[in-house]
């Protein structure tokens, strides 16, 4: 069975999304830790929001949040990029 085509296939797809899914997490996880150091402590509901992000939207937030003041700016990053 381990040799077959339609075996390695699906252990090679989800091989991969393993490997992207930990990407996500990742990016996520650094997003999070530089907006504590930009703005301070981040709501839950925030921080949920951001784990959710896909690996695009992540990076966009990551070069935008270098601009972040407060809070706000986040909220609003959210508002015109999610809503």
């Amino acid at each position: 069975m381990q040799d077959s085509v339609i075996y390695q296939d699906i252990k090679e797809q989800g091989v991969q999304e393993g490997l992207e899914q930990g990407v996500q997490q990742g990016q996520a996880i650094l997003v999070v830790r530089l907006l504590k150091r930009r703005i301070g402590e981040i709501e839950s509901e925030d921080e949920v929001r951001i784990n959710g992000l896909s690996v695009e939207q992540l990076e966009a937030l990551g070069d935008a949040l270098l601009d972040f003041s407060s809070r706000d700016d986040l909220l609003a990053w959210f508002a015109s990029n999610l809503d």
